[in-house]
């Protein structure tokens, strides 16, 4: 089994699959410790895929354990949604998955980069790599899980990309201001007109350090694009001259290293689904929200769904050369069970997409905590949707905005 990107996706399927006693190649384009731009937080979805990975104790033994998230409108509207949180950078978050999935027996390779594909006949049978100096490798494996990325290239490379661009862009930098945890004691969002169509965000990290940042989406939920999308640098500048807290914060800071940028796929789109012998899984298959562009704890789990799809009758150990026979129906009744994991999401995907309507609606958040001020008991619904006990189906607008005057939930 060769698996291709030790993010989340694919250090979580390679620790199931070794644990499973399979042959496993782990490999990355770069060596860790390694940086990667994101948010940084653990909502419940990404605990629950942990506990199940065995490594929750682990990470929260080295995670800022928070108790709520809080959300901004533009008027000044808050609400703080309750919830099992945590925020890790990802750069600590990343080794410790590598090297649990190295642990379950996964070999572990660096730095080497995805070139493409080796195929017999219609089936992909492993990949070819290039060293950082340009060596090349050929890679031979029953099964290839792809869990390279938002970025592109490698989709193209794979023959899996979709003909669309990112869902949307986001960029941040970390803070060290330990003195500023007492007053920024949960990941905080925040909504304005002069963000659209994304928000701005300050999440307090271990040891003192922030995670600040601007997120915007490029696409709709149905795929459209929403036209060029602003700079990120200016979207910064204008987030922190709205909110005199998030001044205050970064005035009395000290930053540790420059803003990086990085595209996102969210909503499982983006890319095909796959080709025989070969997977895309975590950002290269679209696992983040659109909504907010958090993608940990989709990443993880599609990683370990695709490992369990694959160790459910065995296709994962047949020999290779792999076309017809038990191979090819194996091949078929694997894809079957990742289609249905996928499906199984969509539901959760969706919500996601019509909460997005906040990212070019921000007044939605005041109307959220007014109704939520209106009604404490409303509170709780937040709380079940953040955990995915349950998935709203009414969509944001006039519709959701008349049933919150009536004092309907």
């Amino acid at each position: 089994m060769l698996v291709v990107g030790a993010g989340p996706a694919g250090s979580a399927a390679a620790r199931v699959l070794a644990q499973a006693g399979r042959d496993v190649l782990l490999v990355d384009q770069a060596g860790f410790p390694r940086d990667k731009v994101c948010g940084d937080a653990l909502i419940p979805d990404a605990h629950r895929v942990l506990e199940r990975l065995g490594l929750l104790d682990r990470v929260l033994a080295e995670a800022l354990r928070v108790p709520a998230v809080r959300m901004r409108g533009p008027r000044g509207g808050e609400v703080a949604v309750p919830g099992r949180l945590a925020v890790l950078p990802r750069r600590r978050l990343d080794a410790l998955l590598a090297g649990a999935a190295v642990e379950a027996g996964a070999r572990l390779a660096t730095p080497w980069r995805f070139v493409g594909t080796l195929e017999h006949g219609s089936r992909v049978v492993g990949a070819r790599l290039a060293a950082r100096d340009g060596r090349p490798a050929a890679v031979e494996a029953r099964w290839t899980l792809l869990a390279t990325g938002a970025r592109p290239q490698a989709l193209r490379d794979a023959g899996l990309a979709a003909a669309r661009g990112p869902s949307g862009v986001s960029m941040r930098a970390y803070l060290h201001h330990p003195e500023a945890l007492a007053r920024w004691p949960m990941p905080s969002m925040f909504w304005h007109g002069a963000l659209r169509p994304g928000y701005g965000w300050v999440f307090p990290g271990p040891g003192g350090v922030f995670n600040l940042g601007v997120y915007v989406t490029g696409r709709d939920a149905a795929g459209g694009a929403r036209g060029a999308l602003p700079s990120l640098h200016r979207l910064f500048e204008r987030f922190v001259a709205l909110h005199p807290p998030v001044r205050a914060l970064v005035d009395g800071g000290r930053w540790l290293g420059p803003f990086k940028g990085a595209p996102l796929r969210c909503s499982l789109r983006g890319a095909e689904a796959g080709r025989p012998g070969l997977w895309p899984i975590g950002e290269a298959a679209g696992s983040s929200y659109l909504l907010s562009g958090e993608g940990i704890g989709k990443a993880l789990e599609t990683g370990l769904l695709a490992a369990e799809a694959l160790l459910a009758d065995g296709a994962a150990a047949l020999a290779l050369p792999p076309p017809g026979g038990a191979a090819g129906a194996a091949d078929a009744a694997a894809e079957r069970r990742r289609a249905a994991a996928w499906a199984a999401l969509a539901p959760h995907y969706r919500a996601y997409e019509r909460g997005d309507l906040a990212n070019r609606q921000p007044w939605l958040i005041d109307v959220l905590a007014w109704a939520v001020r209106r009604r404490p008991a409303r509170l709780d619904t937040l709380a079940a949707i953040l955990d995915e006990r349950h998935v709203p189906q009414a969509r944001p607008g006039p519709a959701l905005l008349a049933r919150l005057l009536l004092g309907r939930r």
